[in-house]
C-alpha cells in the first residue's frame, strides 16, 4: 500500500506512513510541501512517523524518471528504530 501510495503521487509530494486519532496506523499521500497534519490536504490527517519525498529532486540524478525503482530502493534505507520512536511517542 505504501508503495502504491508514493507511485500514484502525480508530480511531486510525499508518501506517509502515520496514526490516526484512533491510534489506527494509516497510509496515505500528499501532493507538493504538504503533510497529513494539514486539514483537507491528505484523505486522512494523521501524524506521521514516516515520510518519503517523491519530489524529483529526491531521486532524478540517480534514477531519472524511474520512480518506482526508486520507492523500493529507498525501503533499504529506512530506519526503523526511529519509526518505532516516533510511533511509540504518538501513541502515548
Amino acid at each position: 500500500k505504501f508503495n502504491a501510495a508514493a507511485a500514484s503521487v502525480f508530480g511531486s509530494g510525499w508518501a506517509w506512513l502515520g496514526v490516526k486519532d484512533n491510534g489506527e496506523l494509516t497510509i496515505t499521500s500528499t501532493p507538493n510541501q504538504d503533510n497529513p497534519l494539514m486539514s483537507g490536504v491528505a484523505k486522512e490527517m494523521c501524524k506521521p512517523v514516516l515520510g518519503l519525498d517523491v519530489w524529483e529532486h529526491a531521486y532524478y540524478l540517480k534514477y531519472q524518471n524511474r520512480r518506482p525503482e526508486y520507492i523500493a530502493a529507498w525501503w533499504s534505507v529506512v530506519n526503523w528504530d526511529k519509526v518505532t520512536e516516533l510511533y511509540t511517542a504518538v501513541k502515548k
